[in-house]
Protein backbone atom coordinates (compact mmCIF):
# COMPACT_ATOMS: atom_id res chain seq x y z
CA UNK A 1 0.00 0.00 0.00
CA UNK A 2 2.80 2.33 1.25
CA UNK A 3 4.23 2.06 -2.54
CA UNK A 4 0.94 3.22 -4.13
CA UNK A 5 1.33 6.08 -2.21
CA UNK A 6 -0.99 5.68 0.89
CA UNK A 7 -0.20 6.48 3.80
CA UNK A 8 0.05 3.07 6.51
CA UNK A 9 -0.48 3.16 10.24
CA UNK A 10 0.32 -0.34 11.98
CA UNK A 11 -1.43 -1.28 15.26
CA UNK A 12 -0.43 -4.53 17.02
CA UNK A 13 0.19 -6.05 19.73
CA UNK A 14 3.87 -7.97 19.01
CA UNK A 15 2.11 -11.16 20.60
CA UNK A 16 3.73 -13.31 17.72
CA UNK A 17 5.63 -10.48 15.67
CA UNK A 18 8.54 -8.10 15.88
CA UNK A 19 8.88 -4.38 15.63
CA UNK A 20 11.80 -4.78 13.69
CA UNK A 21 9.16 -5.51 10.76
CA UNK A 22 8.81 -1.64 10.78
CA UNK A 23 12.35 -0.96 9.89
CA UNK A 24 12.35 -3.93 7.39
CA UNK A 25 8.88 -1.80 5.36
CA UNK A 26 11.58 1.39 5.61
CA UNK A 27 14.22 -0.41 4.04
CA UNK A 28 12.06 -1.26 1.56
CA UNK A 29 10.01 1.84 0.74
CA UNK A 30 11.67 3.89 1.63
CA UNK A 31 8.67 5.41 4.05
CA UNK A 32 8.20 4.63 7.50
CA UNK A 33 5.11 3.64 8.50
CA UNK A 34 3.25 4.86 11.52
CA UNK A 35 3.57 1.59 14.42
CA UNK A 36 1.28 1.77 17.61
CA UNK A 37 1.36 -1.28 20.10
CA UNK A 38 -1.72 -2.35 21.81
CA UNK A 39 -4.19 -5.09 21.80
CA UNK A 40 -7.18 -5.02 19.58
CA UNK A 41 -9.13 -6.91 22.41
CA UNK A 42 -8.65 -3.14 24.59
CA UNK A 43 -11.65 -1.54 23.24
CA UNK A 44 -10.77 1.34 25.36
CA UNK A 45 -7.52 1.43 23.37
CA UNK A 46 -9.17 0.71 20.36
CA UNK A 47 -11.80 3.53 20.68
CA UNK A 48 -9.04 6.15 21.43
CA UNK A 49 -6.35 4.69 18.63
CA UNK A 50 -9.58 5.61 16.02
CA UNK A 51 -10.22 9.17 17.94
CA UNK A 52 -6.63 10.20 17.26
CA UNK A 53 -5.98 8.28 13.84
CA UNK A 54 -9.06 8.42 11.71
CA UNK A 55 -8.60 5.96 8.53
CA UNK A 56 -10.44 5.85 5.01
CA UNK A 57 -9.91 1.66 5.18
CA UNK A 58 -9.02 -0.66 7.05
CA UNK A 59 -7.23 -4.18 6.49
CA UNK A 60 -7.78 -6.29 9.62
CA UNK A 61 -5.23 -8.93 9.71
CA UNK A 62 -4.91 -9.66 13.77
CA UNK A 63 -5.32 -13.43 14.38
CA UNK A 64 -4.24 -16.47 16.21
CA UNK A 65 -4.42 -18.73 13.01
CA UNK A 66 -2.52 -22.17 13.82
CA UNK A 67 -5.06 -24.88 13.93
CA UNK A 68 -3.54 -27.58 15.73
CA UNK A 69 -3.37 -24.85 18.95
CA UNK A 70 -6.93 -24.13 18.32
CA UNK A 71 -8.43 -27.82 18.99
CA UNK A 72 -5.98 -27.26 21.96
CA UNK A 73 -7.10 -24.00 23.32
CA UNK A 74 -10.36 -22.88 21.59
CA UNK A 75 -11.26 -20.28 24.24
CA UNK A 76 -8.27 -18.54 23.36
CA UNK A 77 -9.09 -18.49 19.55
CA UNK A 78 -12.64 -17.40 20.26
CA UNK A 79 -11.46 -14.23 22.42
CA UNK A 80 -8.64 -13.35 20.60
CA UNK A 81 -10.01 -13.60 16.92
CA UNK A 82 -14.01 -12.94 17.44
CA UNK A 83 -13.29 -9.85 20.26
CA UNK A 84 -10.47 -7.84 18.09
CA UNK A 85 -12.76 -8.18 15.14
CA UNK A 86 -15.82 -6.61 16.97
CA UNK A 87 -13.88 -3.58 18.84
CA UNK A 88 -12.22 -2.85 15.09
CA UNK A 89 -15.93 -2.82 13.48
CA UNK A 90 -17.58 -1.02 16.28
CA UNK A 91 -14.86 1.81 16.80
CA UNK A 92 -13.98 1.55 12.83
CA UNK A 93 -17.93 2.37 12.27
CA UNK A 94 -18.34 5.14 14.73
CA UNK A 95 -15.59 7.03 13.02
CA UNK A 96 -17.79 7.00 10.16
CA UNK A 97 -15.64 4.91 8.40
CA UNK A 98 -16.69 2.31 5.51
CA UNK A 99 -14.32 0.35 3.96
CA UNK A 100 -13.46 -2.42 4.83
CA UNK A 101 -10.58 -5.58 3.97
CA UNK A 102 -10.67 -8.54 5.77
CA UNK A 103 -8.74 -11.75 5.87
CA UNK A 104 -10.21 -14.80 5.97
CA UNK A 105 -9.33 -18.42 5.36
CA UNK A 106 -9.81 -21.45 3.02
CA UNK A 107 -10.42 -23.22 6.45
CA UNK A 108 -13.95 -21.81 6.22
CA UNK A 109 -14.83 -24.48 3.25
CA UNK A 110 -14.18 -27.47 5.53
CA UNK A 111 -13.72 -30.80 4.07
CA UNK A 112 -15.11 -30.18 0.50
CA UNK A 113 -16.06 -32.70 -1.71
CA UNK A 114 -16.15 -30.72 -4.90
CA UNK A 115 -12.91 -29.33 -6.01
CA UNK A 116 -11.52 -26.58 -7.04
CA UNK A 117 -13.67 -24.73 -4.64
CA UNK A 118 -15.47 -21.84 -5.58
CA UNK A 119 -17.10 -18.80 -3.18
CA UNK A 120 -20.13 -20.44 -3.54
CA UNK A 121 -18.92 -23.52 -2.36
CA UNK A 122 -20.85 -24.81 0.84
CA UNK A 123 -19.41 -24.02 4.07
CA UNK A 124 -19.93 -26.98 6.41
CA UNK A 125 -19.18 -27.43 9.94
CA UNK A 126 -15.55 -26.18 10.40
CA UNK A 127 -13.04 -28.38 10.83
CA UNK A 128 -11.20 -26.46 14.04
CA UNK A 129 -11.97 -23.43 16.09
CA UNK A 130 -9.70 -21.29 13.95
CA UNK A 131 -11.35 -21.96 11.16
CA UNK A 132 -14.72 -21.88 12.82
CA UNK A 133 -13.72 -18.46 14.25
CA UNK A 134 -13.16 -17.47 10.47
CA UNK A 135 -16.53 -18.56 9.78
CA UNK A 136 -18.02 -16.37 12.42
CA UNK A 137 -16.12 -13.55 11.32
CA UNK A 138 -17.34 -13.67 8.07
CA UNK A 139 -21.14 -14.23 9.49
CA UNK A 140 -20.83 -10.73 11.78
CA UNK A 141 -19.04 -8.50 8.61
CA UNK A 142 -22.14 -9.89 6.20
CA UNK A 143 -25.09 -9.48 8.80
CA UNK A 144 -23.18 -6.10 9.57
CA UNK A 145 -23.05 -4.46 5.82
CA UNK A 146 -26.83 -5.55 5.90
CA UNK A 147 -27.82 -3.22 8.22
CA UNK A 148 -24.76 -0.74 7.20
CA UNK A 149 -25.51 -0.42 3.28
CA UNK A 150 -22.81 2.11 3.23
CA UNK A 151 -20.37 -0.14 4.72
CA UNK A 152 -18.49 -1.97 1.73
CA UNK A 153 -16.27 -4.81 2.86
CA UNK A 154 -14.12 -7.60 0.93
CA UNK A 155 -13.29 -11.15 2.88
CA UNK A 156 -10.40 -12.21 1.12
CA UNK A 157 -10.05 -16.06 2.01
CA UNK A 158 -6.26 -17.18 1.82
CA UNK A 159 -5.41 -20.67 0.53
CA UNK A 160 -1.55 -21.06 1.93
CA UNK A 161 0.48 -18.38 1.66
CA UNK A 162 4.10 -18.77 1.66
CA UNK A 163 7.27 -17.34 1.21
CA UNK A 164 8.91 -13.90 1.43
CA UNK A 165 9.85 -10.86 0.16
CA UNK A 166 12.85 -11.38 -2.42
CA UNK A 167 14.89 -8.59 -1.09
CA UNK A 168 15.38 -11.07 2.73
CA UNK A 169 14.11 -7.95 4.72
CA UNK A 170 10.33 -9.32 5.44
CA UNK A 171 9.75 -12.79 6.05
CA UNK A 172 7.76 -15.10 8.41
CA UNK A 173 9.68 -14.83 12.06
CA UNK A 174 7.10 -16.16 14.81
CA UNK A 175 7.59 -15.84 18.33
CA UNK A 176 6.03 -18.75 19.32
CA UNK A 177 7.44 -22.40 17.39
CA UNK A 178 5.70 -22.21 13.61
CA UNK A 179 3.23 -24.40 12.67
CA UNK A 180 3.28 -23.61 8.76
CA UNK A 181 4.93 -26.25 6.97
CA UNK A 182 6.89 -23.76 4.66
CA UNK A 183 9.00 -22.09 7.54
CA UNK A 184 8.87 -25.89 9.26
CA UNK A 185 11.05 -27.14 6.18
CA UNK A 186 13.53 -23.90 6.70
CA UNK A 187 13.67 -24.46 9.89
CA UNK A 188 14.72 -28.20 9.63
CA UNK A 189 17.06 -27.50 6.29
CA UNK A 190 18.97 -25.14 8.51
CA UNK A 191 19.49 -27.33 11.58
CA UNK A 192 17.22 -25.38 14.06
CA UNK A 193 14.66 -28.88 13.90
CA UNK A 194 15.99 -32.45 14.09
CA UNK A 195 13.36 -33.16 12.01
CA UNK A 196 10.04 -32.30 10.02
CA UNK A 197 6.94 -34.58 11.11
CA UNK A 198 4.54 -34.96 8.04
CA UNK A 199 1.38 -35.71 9.57
CA UNK A 200 -0.54 -38.47 7.92
CA UNK A 201 0.80 -40.51 4.70
CA UNK A 202 -2.61 -42.32 4.53
CA UNK A 203 -5.06 -39.27 2.85
CA UNK A 204 -6.59 -39.97 -1.02
CA UNK A 205 -4.01 -38.16 -2.23
CA UNK A 206 -1.23 -39.39 -4.91
CA UNK A 207 1.59 -39.67 -1.84
CA UNK A 208 -0.76 -39.69 0.54
CA UNK A 209 -0.09 -36.70 1.97
CA UNK A 210 -2.19 -33.50 2.72
CA UNK A 211 -2.73 -31.25 -0.45
CA UNK A 212 -2.81 -27.29 -0.14
CA UNK A 213 -2.32 -24.61 -2.23
CA UNK A 214 0.74 -22.91 -1.78
CA UNK A 215 0.40 -19.14 -2.61
CA UNK A 216 3.64 -16.76 -2.24
CA UNK A 217 2.96 -13.63 0.04
CA UNK A 218 3.83 -11.29 -2.64
CA UNK A 219 1.31 -12.34 -4.49
CA UNK A 220 -1.19 -12.25 -1.65
CA UNK A 221 0.39 -8.69 -0.90
CA UNK A 222 -0.83 -7.17 -4.37
CA UNK A 223 -4.24 -9.04 -3.91
CA UNK A 224 -4.29 -6.51 -0.84
CA UNK A 225 -4.07 -3.41 -2.75
CA UNK A 226 -5.91 -4.27 -6.26
CA UNK A 227 -9.20 -5.17 -3.54
CA UNK A 228 -8.62 -2.35 -0.93
CA UNK A 229 -8.60 0.06 -4.86
CA UNK A 230 -11.51 -1.88 -5.65
CA UNK A 231 -13.36 -0.41 -2.45
CA UNK A 232 -12.11 2.97 -2.37
CA UNK A 233 -12.75 3.58 -6.50
CA UNK A 234 -16.34 2.31 -5.63
CA UNK A 235 -16.25 -0.67 -8.28
CA UNK A 236 -17.17 -3.33 -5.86
CA UNK A 237 -20.55 -4.87 -7.02
CA UNK A 238 -21.94 -5.82 -3.71
CA UNK A 239 -21.10 -4.19 -0.02
CA UNK A 240 -20.32 -7.06 0.61
CA UNK A 241 -17.66 -9.59 -1.36
CA UNK A 242 -15.52 -12.45 -0.86
CA UNK A 243 -13.12 -13.59 -2.96
CA UNK A 244 -10.48 -16.85 -3.01
CA UNK A 245 -6.88 -16.06 -2.79
CA UNK A 246 -4.98 -19.41 -4.27
CA UNK A 247 -2.87 -20.39 -7.36
CA UNK A 248 -5.83 -23.40 -8.29
CA UNK A 249 -3.33 -26.07 -8.14
CA UNK A 250 -3.23 -28.26 -5.09
CA UNK A 251 0.60 -29.56 -3.54
CA UNK A 252 1.02 -32.39 -1.62
CA UNK A 253 2.93 -32.01 1.68
CA UNK A 254 5.90 -34.54 0.08
CA UNK A 255 5.44 -31.86 -3.29
CA UNK A 256 6.32 -29.12 -1.18
CA UNK A 257 9.38 -30.89 0.25
CA UNK A 258 10.55 -31.78 -2.50
CA UNK A 259 9.85 -28.37 -4.63
CA UNK A 260 12.24 -27.04 -1.62
CA UNK A 261 15.13 -29.43 -1.89
CA UNK A 262 15.03 -28.60 -5.59
CA UNK A 263 14.94 -25.12 -5.41
CA UNK A 264 17.78 -24.61 -2.93
CA UNK A 265 19.46 -28.19 -3.35
CA UNK A 266 19.46 -28.90 0.12
CA UNK A 267 17.61 -32.24 1.91
CA UNK A 268 15.02 -31.97 4.44
CA UNK A 269 14.85 -34.47 6.99
CA UNK A 270 11.79 -35.63 7.60
CA UNK A 271 9.40 -38.62 9.08
CA UNK A 272 6.15 -39.72 9.22
CA UNK A 273 3.64 -39.06 12.03
CA UNK A 274 -0.18 -39.68 12.64
CA UNK A 275 -2.96 -37.56 10.97
CA UNK A 276 -3.29 -34.15 12.64
CA UNK A 277 -6.85 -33.20 14.36
CA UNK A 278 -8.38 -30.74 12.57
CA UNK A 279 -7.03 -30.91 9.02
CA UNK A 280 -8.46 -31.42 5.69
CA UNK A 281 -7.66 -33.34 3.59
CA UNK A 282 -7.32 -31.57 0.41
CA UNK A 283 -7.84 -27.95 -0.46
CA UNK A 284 -6.89 -26.14 -3.62
CA UNK A 285 -8.79 -23.06 -5.01
CA UNK A 286 -10.99 -21.57 -7.92
CA UNK A 287 -9.37 -18.39 -8.39
CA UNK A 288 -11.37 -16.92 -11.63
CA UNK A 289 -13.80 -14.84 -9.14
CA UNK A 290 -10.67 -12.71 -8.17
CA UNK A 291 -9.58 -12.78 -11.43
CA UNK A 292 -12.50 -10.90 -13.08
CA UNK A 293 -13.33 -9.07 -10.65
CA UNK A 294 -9.57 -8.23 -8.96
CA UNK A 295 -7.74 -8.63 -12.09
CA UNK A 296 -5.55 -10.15 -10.21
CA UNK A 297 -3.98 -13.57 -10.39
CA UNK A 298 -0.91 -15.44 -8.88
CA UNK A 299 2.22 -15.68 -10.53
CA UNK A 300 4.92 -16.85 -8.77
CA UNK A 301 5.67 -20.47 -8.36
CA UNK A 302 5.59 -22.92 -5.75
CA UNK A 303 9.51 -22.83 -6.26
CA UNK A 304 9.86 -19.50 -5.68
CA UNK A 305 7.68 -19.56 -2.35
CA UNK A 306 10.13 -22.18 -1.32
CA UNK A 307 13.58 -20.17 -3.15
CA UNK A 308 12.47 -16.76 -0.73
CA UNK A 309 11.91 -18.69 2.28
CA UNK A 310 15.30 -20.12 2.33
CA UNK A 311 16.74 -16.45 1.38
CA UNK A 312 14.46 -15.28 4.32
CA UNK A 313 16.14 -17.96 6.69
CA UNK A 314 19.78 -17.37 5.41
CA UNK A 315 19.30 -13.85 6.15
CA UNK A 316 17.77 -14.79 9.64
CA UNK A 317 21.25 -17.00 10.15
CA UNK A 318 23.44 -13.87 8.96
CA UNK A 319 21.34 -11.35 11.53
CA UNK A 320 22.00 -14.06 14.67
CA UNK A 321 25.75 -14.22 14.10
Amino acid sequence: MIQKGYAVTLADNLSNSREEVVDAIQHITGIRPAFFCFDLCDREKMKSFFATYPADAIIHFAAYKAVGESVEQPLKYYRNNLLSLLNILECYLETGGNHFLFSSSCSVYGHCDKLPITEDSPLPKAESPYGNTKQISEEILSDTCKVNPTLNTIALRYFNPAGAHASGEIGEYPLSPPNNLVPVITQTAAGLRKSLTVFGDNYNTSDGTCIRDYIHVVDIAKAHVAALERLLQKKNKKNYEVFNLGTGKGNTVMEAIHAFEKATGVKVNYEMGKRREGDVEKVYADTSLAKRELGWKSELSLEEIMRSAWNWEMKLAEKKI
